[in-house]
This record gives C-alpha cells, sequence and structure tokens, in this order.
C-alpha cells in the first residue's frame, strides 16, 4: 500500500508545481498489462482466504509475479524517474528471492503497528536472522495512517520513483500542435 501513498504525494506535489493531470496521459507505458497482472496476483495472493490455501506454491507465486512486475518496470526504463522505481524493484526482488520467496519484517516495526508475524503465508515474514537484512522490511507507517504497514528501503525507492514520474510527467509541456503552438494539457 505504500505505493498509493506515493502516488497521492505525486499528484499534490505535481498540482502545486504548477504541473497538470493530462500530462500523466502522456506517458507510453510499455508492458502496462503485466505491470498489472504482477500486482493484482499478489492483491490476491496475499488476501487470507487464497494465503491459506496456497501453501508451498505462495513463496514461487510471489517471487513470479514480482519478477513479471520487474520487468516490466525494466521495459520502461528509459521514462523519467521509472530508473529509480527498478532500483527499489531490484532490491525487494533481491530480499525476497535471498530469504526463499518472502520478505522478512522485523518485530520492532511489526510492533510499532501493533501488528505480530503472520501465521498464514504473506509478503512479510519474521525471521531470525535474514539475509540481506538492510533491503527487508524494517521500517513502520505510523499506525494512525489508513492501511499503515511494514515497508523497506526498495519500497521507499520505488515510491520516490512513482511520485517522480509523476511530477516531472505533469510538469512537462504538452507537445507542439502543427502551427507550433503547444496544446493545453
Amino acid at each position: 500500500m505504500f505505493i498509493l501513498y506515493s502516488v497521492v504525494i505525486g499528484l499534490i506535489v505535481g498540482a502545486i508545481a504548477g504541473g497538470r493531470p493530462g500530462g500523466l496521459a502522456r506517458i507510453e507505458f510499455r508492458w502496462a498489462p503485466a505491470i498489472l497482472a504482477g500486482l493484482l496476483t499478489q492483491v490476491v495472493l496475499f488476501t487470507d482466504a487464497v494465503a491459506e490455501r496456497v501453501g508451498d506454491l505462495g513463496p514461487a507465486i510471489y517471487v513470479a509475479s514480482t519478477l513479471l512486475v520487474v520487468a516490466a518496470v525494466l521495459r520502461n526504463v528509459r521514462i523519467t524517474g521509472m530508473p529509480v522505481v527498478a532500483v527499489g524493484a531490484a532490491s525487494n526482488v533481491a530480499a525476497i528471492v535471498a530469504n526463499g520467496g518472502f520478505m522478512p519484517a522485523s518485530r520492532d516495526a511489526l510492533a510499532a503497528l501493533g501488528a505480530s508475524a503472520p501465521s498464514i503465508y504473506s509478503n512479510s515474514s519474521v525471521a531470525p536472522d535474514p539475509a540481506l537484512w538492510p533491503l527487508t522490511d524494517v521500517f513502520a507507517l505510523p499506525p494512525w495512517l489508513p492501511m499503515a504497514n511494514v515497508f523497506s528501503i526498495g519500497d521507499v525507492l520505488i515510491g520516490l520513483g512513482v511520485a517522480l514520474v509523476i511530477v516531472i510527467h505533469m510538469r512537462r509541456p504538452a507537445p507542439p500542435v502543427a502551427g507550433g503552438a503547444p496544446q493545453a494539457a
């Protein structure tokens, strides 16, 4: 849910900076359905009803869906801001793969939310000594925020990259029309 805050922040900063939402329509994403498919797979995978049933397939599905999203992000790395998203996504994939298909969450971060280790398959798990610890979910959003959760430095980079994409493209001038004057966004 961290990315949702990034979208809202990007839209607010873009508007304050004089940008227009119409600029976002000019972004030419490649493989957009792959990004949506990967993210929707994860949303479904981490619902309680599905997470209880996936068993040993959960980590493989999580890794595959994450790799699908990373591949699509890399396909769009030419878009200003997407290289930051790519670094964050690579960071998360490294931590997830190094920990057997789970993103370890620190007990302290979970405790800050008033949460405990999940009892069914989840994108976060508590590991006593996780591989690539600095890249795992070691931070927590304030519990008073809606959808507060734990997050990683990779999530921060993804969020920053998403906000950059939004702000930069909201501020880009419209391409000139045949007469030479820019179109209104």
